[in-house]
């Protein structure tokens, strides 16, 4: 997907949402279980009920690993089943040496055909490369987490600057503003000023509202561009909304409630 698809899609539907499928098969309805994929039937009902109020899905590959061969299985399966319109994240925070970088970015963008997968950017340029060689998809490299271990490293000073600074401004030069964005936590509000500033015309990728506590108003206000710029994902507030057979009911609404909340922030 291009970024200008994309922003058209934002503005079309009047949202910036991204729903998060960590789907644990632990939490899900117990009367799935019994399906022949319950983590694919759940996400399916999922899909169908939020998919006209956000613009992209996040498929958390850990949660699919985990369950092995019937995991990726499920994993494939959801990512065909996801309309064409909505951006197709692979959360799966790859990067190593550049050989191994280009077969997983031929895993997630040929064999299961996403749009854009996370990548960690500590092993250097070579390592995130061949994630920006395929046309129309996206790198999303690891800038400022939303988690509190994100004081260990990123929020260290190297030199004058802080780490996270360092890499966003590095990696920026290694990609374009049309397959390159970056993964800015919510909890991390009071950073988003100085960060546009850094890189005022990437998207970022924005974890960690709702379940974890970012406000979407503020987040809002401080990191949106002209663009929109910023694809904001919630994961468990909606998918996990209620854990009865009405789930994917209330998935909708608390979905709607988002876009409802986004169309009021959203620049025309």
């Amino acid at each position: 997907m291009t970024r200008h698809e994309l922003v058209h899609q934002i503005h079309s539907k009047k949202s910036y949402l991204c729903v998060g499928l960590d789907t644990d098969i632990t939490k899900i309805p117990k009367y799935l279980l019994s399906a022949s994929d319950p983590v694919f039937e759940f996400n399916k009902q999922i899909i169908d009920a939020t998919k006209d109020f956000c613009v992209s899905y996040k498929i958390n590959t850990a949660f699919y690993e985990a369950l092995g061969l019937k995991g990726w299985e499920a994993m494939q399966k959801t990512v065909g089943y996801i309309p064409s319109s909505h951006f197709k994240i692979a959360d799966a925070k790859r990067g190593d040496i550049g050989n191994t970088s280009t077969q997983y970015a031929k895993a997630f963008f040929e064999a299961m055909d996403f749009d854009a997968v996370t990548v960690a950017p500590y092993m250097g340029e070579d390592s995130v490369k061949p994630f920006l060689e395929y046309k129309s998809k996206w790198a999303i490299v690891l800038g400022l987490t939303s988690n509190a271990g994100a004081k260990d490293f990123e929020l260290q000073k190297s030199g004058d600057e802080y780490l996270y600074e360092k890499v966003l401004t590095t990696v920026s030069r290694w990609g374009t503003t049309e397959n390159l964005m970056f993964v800015i936590g919510a909890t991390q509000a009071d950073e988003f000023v100085n960060i546009r500033k850094l890189i005022p015309d990437h998207f970022y990728l924005v974890p960690g509202v709702g379940a974890q506590g970012g406000s979407l108003k503020d987040i809002s206000e401080k990191a949106m561009n002209k663009d929109c710029g910023i694809l904001v994902n919630v994961s468990r507030a909606v998918i996990y909304a209620s854990t009865g057979e009405d789930f994917a009911e209330k998935a909708a609404e608390v979905a709607k409630e988002y876009r409802d909340e986004m169309n009021r922030y959203l620049k025309s």
